[in-house]
């Protein structure tokens, strides 16, 4: 074989060695965001703000404290992505406790 034969196939296999380890990386990344604590906590956050969203088109809230609240979810949401973050991928139980804590503070002020 010719240099530059081996060369192609050497550049080939090392191709295909890389596009698996991206698919790979692509498959515990999705595994990740999905982990159920991860899941729970994030579906109580969509849930909080439907309801700002309704207390706000019917009349029951400003849009001032609507902001407030929505910025409050926005904290908690970005503390359980930096908590993910460190634990490769995925909240403790303890970190799932403590952002439950506090969406239920949230939560009674959207239900004030």
């Amino acid at each position: 074989m010719s240099k530059k034969a081996v060369a192609f196939i050497v550049s080939m296999v090392m191709v295909v060695f890389l596009m698996g380890s991206f698919t790979i990386a692509s498959a515990q990344t999705e595994w990740q965001a999905k982990h159920p604590r991860r899941t729970q906590v994030n579906k109580r956050l969509n849930n909080q703000n439907k309801r700002i969203s309704r207390k706000v088109k019917n009349g029951n809230m400003t849009k001032a404290q609507a902001h407030q609240l929505r910025q409050n979810d926005k904290n908690i949401r970005q503390e359980e992505r930096d908590e993910a973050k460190q634990n490769g991928g995925h909240i403790t139980k303890q970190e799932q406790k403590s952002l439950n804590q506090e969406e239920n503070k949230n939560s009674r002020e959207i239900s004030k």
